[in-house]
Formats: C-alpha cells, sequence, structure tokens
C-alpha cells in the first residue's frame, strides 16, 4: 500500500509514525503501514456469497449458497485469537460480508475485544437503517468497491443498477457519520474513469480512495492480457499522482492510495528527485519503514472455510486451518517453506527483482502475480513497470543496489 497524498503531498512525515513508537496496536490507522512489528492486518472473508457478478473477482463468488463456512462459534473463536495474537485489523470481505446473517454480530464481538474493524463491501445492501447499526457497533471504516463510473461499473459488476446502489450505500454511510472510501482495481477497461473518480471524491465528499493493481487471481486470472502495460501503468500512476496534488493545492484534499504494486513507491520517490530533491529523502525514509508488500508478514487472510492464507489472493495455498490449529500458531510456523520465504522474501526473489536496487523498499512486490504468470512464486513480479536502468541494471549504476537500509 503506497500513500500518494501521505508522501507526494506531505501528509505524513517520517516523525509521524515515530511517535507512536511505530507499534501495530499503537498506531492510528492512517500509520498502520509503517508499523515496525508487522502484526498483520487479517482479511477474513467471512463468506463467499455475493449478489453481484464481479469480472475480476478473486474469490469466484455468485449469488448462491456455499457449505463449509465457519459458524458464529468458530468466528468469535477465531476473533478471540486474533486479539491475543495481537492483530491490528479485522477487514470483513467476502464475497459481500453483509449476506452473512450474523456479520453485526462478529462486528461487535471484534469491538468488544478491542480489534478495530473494517468493512469491504460492495456498498448496495447497505440501507439508511444498517448503516446506523454499523455506526453504532464503531466500525472504524466502509471501503465501497467501485470500479468505474456507473457505465463501467454496472458492467464490471455484471449486474445494471450496480453502481446507482452502491453510492446510495455510500451516502448512507456517510450521512450516519462513518468514515468511507472507494475500492478501484485498475485494468484496461477502466483507466479511462480515473478523472471521473477523482471528481466523484469531491462531489460526494468521499475521504478516500485506494487504486488497487489487478492481481492476477480468481476470475481476475482471466484478465490478464487486459492489465495495463508498463507505460499505461506509468501514465495511469502521474494521472493519480497529479490529481492528488491538484485536490490538495485547492484546498479539497483527499486520502488517495495505491495498492498491489510497489514499484508505485519508487517511480514517486524518483519522481520527487526530479523535482524537488530536499524532499526526497523524507520519502524515502517512509518508503523504509513501509517496506515494500508485505503479504505473508503484514497482511493475511483467513478464508470462508478458516484456510489461513498470505493474502486475499493466493487462495491455492493453505497454511493450515482455524478449525484445526489457532491462527496465531499458523502464522508464526515456518516450517511450510512458502510460510518462511514470505516472512523474508528479500532473500528468495529472483531475475529483475533480486538485482534490483529499490529490493529494501519494494520488498518484491506481489509474488502471487509472478507465481501466476510464470509458475514460480520467486520470479520477478511482470507487472514492474520500472526501466531496467531506474532500477540499476543498465549504466554505471549497474549491479549496485541503492544504499536504503
Amino acid at each position: 500500500m503506497i500513500g500518494i497524498s501521505k508522501l507526494y503531498c506531505g501528509t505524513v512525515e517520517p516523525s509521524d509514525p515515530l511517535r507512536y513508537g511505530r507499534s501495530s496496536r499503537a498506531l492510528p490507522s492512517h500509520l498502520l503501514q509503517f508499523s515496525q512489528d508487522k502484526k498483520p492486518v487479517v482479511v477474513w472473508n467471512v463468506g463467499r456469497r455475493c449478489n453481484l457478478r464481479c469480472v475480476h473477482c478473486y474469490s469466484g463468488s455468485r449469488d448462491r449458497r456455499y457449505e463449509g463456512e465457519l459458524d458464529t462459534a468458530e468466528g468469535k473463536a477465531l476473533i478471540d485469537d486474533l486479539a491475543g495474537f495481537g492483530v491490528p485489523v479485522i477487514l470483513f470481505s467476502g464475497g459481500e460480508p453483509l449476506m452473512r446473517p450474523d456479520i453485526l454480530e462478529l462486528i461487535a464481538h471484534a469491538r468488544a475485544r478491542g480489534v478495530r474493524s473494517v468493512l469491504s463491501s460492495n456498498g448496495t445492501l447497505i440501507t439508511a437503517e444498517l448503516a446506523r447499526e454499523l455506526k453504532g457497533l464503531e466500525l472504524s471504516y466502509v471501503g465501497v468497491s467501485l470500479d468505474g463510473l456507473e457505465p463501467t461499473h454496472d458492467r464490471f459488476r455484471g449486474v445494471e443498477g450496480a453502481f446507482a446502489r452502491a453510492m446510495a450505500g455510500l451516502r448512507n454511510c456517510r450521512e450516519a457519520g462513518i468514515k468511507v472510501g472507494l475500492r478501484f482495481t485498475i485494468n484496461r477497461r477502466n483507466a479511462q474513469d480515473i478523472p471521473g473518480i477523482f471528481r466523484l471524491l469531491v462531489e460526494e465528499d468521499i475521504p478516500r480512495v485506494c487504486f488497487y493493481h489487478l492481481a492476477y487471481a480468481g476470475r481476475g486470472s482471466r484478465l490478464i492480457e487486459e492489465d495495463l502495460d508498463r507505460q499505461e501503468a506509468r501514465r495511469v500512476v502521474d494521472r493519480i499522482i497529479d490529481a492528488t496534488r491538484d485536490l490538495h493545492a485547492s484546498g479539497l484534499p483527499k486520502e488517495v492510495l495505491t495498492v498491489d504494486n510497489h514499484a508505485d513507491g519508487v517511480y514517486l520517490y524518483l519522481r520527487v528527485r526530479r523535482e524537488d530533491p530536499r524532499r526526497a529523502e523524507g520519502i524515502l525514509e517512509l518508503l523504509r519503514m513501509n517496506g515494500g508488500n508485505s503479504s505473508g508478514l503484514g497482511i493475511g487472510c483467513v478464508s470462508w472455510d478458516g484456510s489461513v492464507h498470505a493474502d486475499q489472493f493466493w487462495r491455492h495455498h493453505s497454511f493450515g486451518n482455524v478449525r484445526e490449529r489457532p491462527f496465531s500458531e499458523i502464522w508464526s510456523d515456518l516450517s511450510d517453506p512458502l510460510m518462511a520465504g514470505l516472512k523474508d522474501k528479500k532473500a528468495h526473489v529472483k531475475g529483475r527483482c533480486a538485482r534490483c536496487r529499490w529490493l529494501e523498499l519494494c520488498g518484491g512486490n506481489l509474488r502471487v502475480r509472478a507465481e501466476a504468470v510464470t509458475g514460480d512464486p520467486w520470479e520477478a513480479d511482470p507487472a514492474c513497470y520500472l526501466s531496467d536502468e531506474e532500477i540499476g541494471l543498465t549504466g554505471t549504476a549497474a549491479g549496485q543496489r541503492e544504499e536504503v537500509c
């Protein structure tokens, strides 16, 4: 996760996370990415069922009943273990998590155990009454997935009217006093809508947006050919940076982040180093604290059936099941070579990633994407759009890693 507004617009300084000791439990949510202990934020896919049919769904969800999901008691036991382990945030996801009948009871239990709780939803089921209930539970945040303006979004979601219903749900949350944000997965089908998304932030008074790079998982694996190429990715990231800057300059600052491609942080740093070298050092320090991709370390996933994964996209590899062993035990067990490797990816990555001068900042990027294309989880991430020259493979800096440690 790369905080574009934090880094480029200076809304966070290196001293801010240091003030809290960089402890996951002590850091405010907007600084969690800079934690030092890397206690995992856990994505819990509480159920697989969904009322939409999104073309890029990493869980391959449909509107039907699925067997084998953790029941209420098992879910509460999971929450108790996560709380005891020091997990700072549980992200309740799906499918569509609001289709689970006991979702409010589970959120309430997490809050009672002192764990910050956020909801990832398509927004279509959030009525005004439900929004007030969620507010009463002290839910920290609701992220509503919106993959374009109305025509684009409805095509992506496979249901006419999905955009209008998502916007209604988002407005209901905002009116209830819940912090809301948008989640947008970038690809060739919707990149042209990014300026419109920024306008929507202003028109609807939405404080936050996360732009996700495409992960090749679930139905998203069918869209590999529609992912951005290197030049397109650079143009899109520049567009996001420019739009974020313009909002801040106009007195309408928004929190803008990109997710699942840590080349974005290096690209932003290199841009600032050209534009304002004096500011670049502070950005470099924050990127050091961030540490790059955190799958299997600072983020984990529990599936609807209790399987534990390195992140929400890596569903084909399970490290164990919480029905058999607690998450805390599974997460700390390094007997699985993949889990051990993910705890120190920099020692295992190959190809361009292994020779990159920015490996300490990027952390090897998204391993599941590398595996999807090459069959090897340690090969170079094919979605890295930085040039050989930028990463130190050509010119006088070839073979020399940047001093970032």
